[in-house]
């Protein structure tokens, strides 16, 4: 039987959470994981409806070719919170790392019109973005193959995402003050929207946890652990 946890997420909690996080302690998965998520599944709710009352050339309507390196060979059994929060539990990236993704995830979706967040896409760009993100916000920071490996990509794929993705976005990383606030502002409107905001953290799915295990080397603390296996 399916069995999920209630987690109420104040704007006061979530803004303690972005500008109080301690690289010392990151044992605790950031709340900003469980926002983006439900963010997340609310555009991609919003994105099937379009698609179901547009006609049928519509949806790829305008297009590129290009953005479609993000759609996975089949659409991965695992939900938004559950991919974020391996992602987290591989690499302990910051709070701040996955709002910066977030920056990027909405120029990329303005820079691309035609392209619009689906279950096909999703997963890459997240670890795309969460990546680049890591790179620009983080000092030290682990290989494109082990970023690969947590997202359940080949290093050849995820290279070639990367390089498209910048391109896309004319190389535009560069996030100021005034707009990570920004976005952090919006990120606190969809927790305080109905007054406090239940986050439903689901079990991790039933392949994750059965899946192959793998060793892999972690370069920020030197010893090895075990890599559960997922494949996009």
């Amino acid at each position: 039987m399916a069995v999920s946890n209630a987690l109420t997420i104040s704007p006061k909690k979530l803004r303690t959470d972005l500008y109080s996080y301690s690289n010392q302690d990151n044992t605790k998965t950031p709340l900003v994981i469980s926002v983006l998520a439900s963010l997340i599944d609310r555009t991609l709710t919003r994105n099937q409806r379009i698609n179901r009352l547009a006609s049928p050339a519509s949806p790829t309507s305008g297009r590129s070719g290009k953005t479609q390196i993000f759609d996975c060979r089949e659409i991965p059994d695992m939900t938004i919170q559950s991919y974020l929060e391996r992602i987290f539990r591989y690499t302990k990236a910051g709070p701040s790392v996955y709002v910066v993704a977030y920056v990027y995830i909405d120029r990329f979706c303005q820079l691309n019109p035609g392209f619009r967040i689906s279950l096909a896409n999703v997963h890459r760009l997240l670890i795309t973005t969460i990546m680049i993100a890591s790179k620009y916000v983080e000092d030290l920071n682990y290989r494109n193959s082990y970023f690969a490996k947590v997202g359940g990509l080949e290093t050849e794929d995820l290279n070639r995402l990367e390089l498209e993705f910048l391109f896309s976005v004319g190389f535009k990383l560069h996030v100021n003050v005034s707009v990570f606030e920004s976005y952090c502002c919006h990120l606190e409107r969809e927790v305080s929207f109905g007054g406090g905001y239940q986050i439903e953290k689901a079990l991790r799915c039933a392949e994750e946890i059965k899946s192959r295990q793998m060793i892999v080397q972690d370069p920020k603390h030197h010893h090895h652990h075990q890599l559960a296996r997922v494949l996009l």
